[in-house]
């Protein structure tokens, strides 16, 4: 293999010339392609990346929604409580009040009944007091009787009296 300079020389001018056809073929067939291609994926890739950006900034207005949501719903909870608690407390009293007068309503009604029961005690105590005593007399008046007679007349009237 000889290698001369007219050779290198001859090689370097084919190769730069086919270099070159190359590039002009590239450039007149091919670029305009080429370029679109690559400028549509930008444009694809500027537009994947704006969209994330409004995708993350609806997230995070989502979120902040979502947080602000949260915290009134929890003042709506506290507020359910505290109205749960002030309905519980004015429950309590009222079945506190409306027992007491319940209680004393049942207890002037005992009293009534007892002061009733203890009259009608009364009544039939004297009719049956006046009825022993009537029979007493009789007995009495049909018997006559020395002090210890009257004593045993006494005493069998109270045990008859007590068995009654």
């Amino acid at each position: 293999m000889d290698l001369t300079i007219g050779t290198i020389i001859g090689d370097f001018i084919l190769i730069a010339g086919s270099f070159l056809l190359l590039i002009f073929l590239v450039k007149k067939y091919a670029w305009g392609n080429i370029t679109s291609i690559l400028d549509a994926r930008a444009e694809k890739i500027t537009n994947d990346i704006d969209e994330a950006e409004a995708a993350r900034q609806k997230a995070e207005e989502l979120a902040s929604k979502r947080e602000e949501e949260l915290a009134g719903s929890r003042k709506e909870a506290a507020s359910i409580v505290e109205n749960a608690k002030e309905t519980a407390e004015k429950n309590k009293s009222q079945i506190l009040s409306e027992a007491t007068q319940e209680a004393v309503r049942l207890k002037e009604k005992a009293q009534q009944e007892i002061a009733h029961n203890k009259e009608e005690a009364l009544n039939s105590i004297k009719g049956d007091v006046a009825d022993l005593t009537v029979n007493l007399a009789g007995k009495l008046l049909s018997q006559q009787l020395d002090s210890e007679g009257h004593r045993q007349l006494i005493d069998r009237y109270l045990n008859e009296l007590g068995d009654a």
